[in-house]
This record gives C-alpha cells, sequence and structure tokens, in this order.
C-alpha cells in the first residue's frame, strides 16, 4: 500500500526533467488577427531571394545575397508575432531573425528588440538570442542584453510562433504563447520609446553567430531557407492618436503577466536559459544598471 502511495505521489509530483513546459493558461496569439503580409510589410532587400505563396513568405540566403522585409507603418507599442519554421542541418554563421528596430531613422543611435535564431553545426541545437539595444548602434560601442535558450522542440520540424509584446513599462518575448523573458522599463536610459518598424531577414553573420565566431557560413549547403507565416502586428503605430491604450498578453487589461504565465517563464529560464547577460562576471555591469537596480 505504502509502495501504491508512493507511485500517487511520484506521478503527482512536477517534474524537473519534463520535457514541454507548464501551461501558461493563456494564449495571447489568438488574440490578434492575422495580417496579410502585403498590407503590412514590403521587401527591403533581396528581392529576389523572397518568395510568397498563400501568405506564407520564404525568404533565403546563398553566396549572392540574403533578404529582408519591413513593416510599412512604425509602432510605438504593439504585440510583433510570426510562425516560423527554420533550415536543418548545417547553418552555422546564418541569422535568421525578426525584430524592432529604428535604424533606418536613427542610425548609428537606434533602438532594437530582436529574436534572432544562431545557426548551428550538425547535431547541435539551434540557439534563440533574445536582445535589447537601447539607442546604440549594435557596433562598435555594443551594449546588448542578450538572453539566449535552446528551445524545447526542434524549430526545424514544424512552424512554431515566436513575439515580442512591446508596452510603454515592459518588453516580453513569448515562443508558442510561453512567456520567456521579461525586460521591465527601470529608467528611461534604459528602456526604447521611440517609435520602431517591424522587421525579418537572413543573413551572414559568420563573424560571431555560432560559438562566437568559430564556425562559419559553408555554401556547400546554400540556399538557407527560412519560412515565415502568421504574420501579426498589433498595437499603437506611430500616427496613433495619444489614447492609443498599448495592448495586452495576459489575461489582464493591464498587461502583467498571471502567475501562471510566470511560472511556464520560470521553468523556461530553468531548463533552457544557456545565457544571461546579467549574470555574465565579464560584463562591465555599470553599463546596463538594470541588472541591479
Amino acid at each position: 500500500m505504502a509502495l501504491f502511495v508512493f507511485a500517487i505521489l511520484m506521478l503527482m509530483a512536477p517534474s524537473s526533467n519534463a520535457e514541454w513546459p507548464p501551461s501558461p493558461g493563456y494564449w495571447p496569439s489568438s488574440k490578434f488577427k492575422t495580417m496579410n503580409f502585403y498590407k503590412g510589410f514590403r521587401n527591403l532587400w533581396g528581392p529576389q531571394h523572397q518568395r510568397i505563396e498563400q501568405n506564407a513568405l520564404t525568404i533565403w540566403l546563398d553566396r549572392t545575397s540574403g533578404s529582408g522585409f519591413k513593416s510599412v507603418a512604425p509602432f510605438r507599442s504593439g504585440y510583433f508575432g510570426a510562425s516560423i519554421k527554420l533550415q536543418p542541418g548545417y547553418t552555422a554563421g546564418v541569422i535568421t531573425a525578426f525584430y524592432l528596430s529604428n535604424n533606418e531613422a536613427h542610425p548609428g543611435f537606434h533602438d532594437e528588440v530582436d529574436i534572432e535564431f544562431l545557426g548551428t553545426t550538425f547535431g547541435k541545437p539551434y540557439t534563440l538570442q533574445t536582445n535589447v539595444y537601447i539607442r546604440g548602434s549594435g557596433d562598435g560601442q555594443i551594449i546588448g542584453r542578450e538572453m539566449k535558450f535552446h528551445l524545447w522542440f526542434d524549430p526545424t520540424k514544424d512552424f512554431h510562433h515566436y513575439a515580442i509584446l512591446w508596452s510603454p513599462k515592459e518588453i516580453i518575448f513569448f515562443v508558442d504563447d510561453v512567456p520567456i523573458r521579461r525586460y521591465p522599463r527601470k529608467s528611461a536610459e534604459t528602456f526604447p520609446m521611440r517609435p520602431m518598424w517591424l522587421y525579418g531577414s537572413i543573413w551572414d553573420a559568420s563573424s560571431w553567430a555560432t560559438e562566437d565566431g568559430k564556425y562559419k557560413a559553408d555554401y556547400r549547403y546554400q540556399p538557407f531557407v527560412a519560412r515565415y507565416t502568421n504574420f501579426k502586428a498589433s498595437g499603437c503605430t506611430a500616427y496613433a492618436p495619444r489614447w492609443c491604450h498599448a495592448v495586452s498578453a495576459s489575461p489582464y487589461r493591464s498587461g502583467e503577466l498571471s502567475r501562471q504565465q510566470y511560472s511556464a517563464m520560470r521553468w523556461v529560464q530553468m531548463y533552457h536559459m544557456v545565457y544571461n547577460y546579467c549574470q555574465d562576471s565579464k560584463r562591465d555591469h555599470r553599463l546596463t544598471p538594470e541588472c541591479w537596480s
């Protein structure tokens, strides 16, 4: 009898080796309409490496060019998502990205919020990098705020939904509606507030993308392909009236994550986070005061 009770308790107890995150209890991607690609976006570069079929976009990189796209409208807050499928095999040096930026409006002094998939070598997982830049070019005097994850699934097998919630008080990154990172506004100096556009791209970042540049893009495996669909961009554009309210990605109008969403995020960070800039002893945290404020 005691053995039977012990077995029941073991089944009821949460497993530290669970392969899938606990349910967040709320699915923000279902709350926002899918956007027609041609109505919401335009080609930015590499048009010959971009193809759209039934609102699914394919972009690719070969030794001649990569490709990128950009939203028609700039935003000052909102929910931004897309379902993305990555290329399997050797993809070292290749970046597939989905991000917010105002680099074209403020070159050399821009803001940026990134979801980037860092290509990899055979048998190793992709790294999902999230990053936030505030009034920095991303070159030279770089102050990145990277958190990196190995996903709990293979992102090359199927489409999965990746999203950014940007409001005046916080940035939240989501994977399949599970929040994986929350970046709160702690000061005006450490938070992006200027309007940004939504972008996607695939490009060669051999100098740093895979194990700090150890492995480069190998064009024997070209083309490197990324597929995007289920585009979502809902919120306050830069042209919306001042009373436009930031959208929420939680059950609450305030936008505050629920207890269940926080629980799911803690699970992801406990079992799948592989780098946190605030925990990097080699960083000068005087440049990232949000880490200790």
